[in-house]
């Protein structure tokens, strides 16, 4: 005996909680199938437990794809402005935290209460926690092998996400689903990661593990150059933050980053110009625009003495050192992977699906929706947005 519905969704978080509500206040039969005993175990850590649910200023250029375009239709249809309706529907209090990113001011567990309780006024059906064993496809049909039962859907939804973050769940399924029904997949890799380097070359940098300061950072080429200002932050294995989780998301292997340690400063011109003026050593002078630890560690590994007077140094050291903080070229060895990702780049190729309902276009009734799809969104509450829009867009059409 099998279980008879309309839609089954696979995957319980963002865009599978907003898909299968959507669908069921639509009056279609759904259900919706986690693997995972804890519902939205992401929603619940992000943000620091908070929850940076949208980003007020999403547009489509916040998004990387090897297929643009592809995420316009979906976010036009839901913007930022129609979650936060439904967030205000539910009384979430909820504030802006920096550069259009909104949290919740209570705990991220507010948004998963919402989201349950769409699901719950379209009366999905919860299979939770059930392993989904194998799918087919069965004439107009899918036929699904799990845990709790067989189920016959006429549409299907794969909202199961990317790699990141396996210790909480992550998984491949996606993209073994789309690789069985010949749907093309784009190379995942870790997304909004951060950066390590050579053991060896890093030593010198060791002693600034913990420093954090703004900066800005850029890599890439031409239309796939990515350029931030952000904070960054050192650590014993490399460098993190929001500057190089955004830029991680542009960095591609054997490649340099670039970083400009003071913004807005010319080092160079204003020490080889100030020369006479500035009476100091170098160590409290760079104290002035760099952390105290940064400052001493920086002249260190360059081979620079702290305790040198500035007027005493060639103007070639000078214009060295400054050029060494306004554009400071580092190769980075790798990342942190998957179990530090925040998101997964690449995924099912945007090319196979139709950018109106997120549907296979030669299989009709299969759908991928969120972080599964190859559009990765910017850190702060980018992605998120585009997991409501792009399961919306199932939703309304399934």
């Amino acid at each position: 005996m099998s279980d008879a519905f309309d839609v089954a969704v696979i995957g319980a978080g963002a865009a599978g909680m907003m898909c299968a509500s959507v669908a069921g206040q639509r009056g279609r039969r759904v259900v919706l199938i986690d693997h995972a005993e804890k519902l939205a175990e992401k929603i619940r850590i992000s943000g620091g437990g908070r929850c940076n649910f949208t980003n007020a200023n999403a547009t489509p250029q916040n998004y990387l794809s090897q297929n643009p375009h592809f995420c316009r239709s979906a976010l036009s249809r839901y913007t930022p402005q129609d979650f936060i309706s439904l967030v205000k529907r539910y009384r979430i209090p909820f504030h802006e935290k920096h550069k259009g990113q909104l949290f919740c001011d209570r705990s991220a567990e507010d948004i998963i209460a919402m989201l349950k309780a769409e699901c719950d006024a379209g009366r999905v059906q919860w299979r939770m926690p059930s392993v989904v064993k194998s799918v087919s496809r069965e004439s107009d049909s899918f036929r699904l092998i799990t845990t709790s039962g067989d189920i016959v859907v006429d549409k299907l939804v794969i909202a199961t996400g990317g790699l990141s973050i396996p210790k909480i769940g992550a998984t491949d399924f996606a993209f073994r689903i789309a690789k069985q029904f010949n749907v093309p997949v784009i190379e995942p890799r870790p997304g909004l990661v951060p950066l390590t380097f050579n053991e060896h070359e890093w030593q010198p940098f060791v002693p600034m593990a913990g420093i954090s300061l703004e900066i800005d950072i850029e890599t890439g080429e031409k239309k796939s150059r990515g350029h931030f200002r952000e904070d960054l932050l050192f650590t014993h294995r490399g460098l993190s933050g929001p500057a190089v989780l955004q830029i991680s998301n542009y960095w591609t292997p054997g490649t340099d980053i670039t970083l400009d340690l003071y913004p807005g400063l010319d080092v160079a011109t204003a020490l080889t110009e100030g020369k006479r003026e500035i009476r100091r050593n170098l160590n409290n002078w760079l104290s002035q625009i760099l952390p105290a630890r940064l400052a001493e560690a920086w002249l260190l590994a360059h081979e620079v003495k702290p305790e040198a007077r500035i007027p005493d140094l060639p103007d070639t050291t000078l214009r060295r050192l400054g050029a060494s903080l306004n554009r400071w070229r580092i190769r980075p060895k790798g990342s942190e992977g998957y179990r530090k990702a925040e998101v997964t780049l690449g995924g099912v190729d945007t090319r196979a699906l139709s950018q109106q309902d997120m549907a296979v276009k030669a299989l009709p009734g299969l759908h991928f929706v969120g972080e599964a799809v190859d559009v990765t969104g910017w850190l702060g509450g980018y992605n998120f947005q585009w997991a409501w829009a792009s399961g919306m867009a199932a939703g309304l059409s399934v």
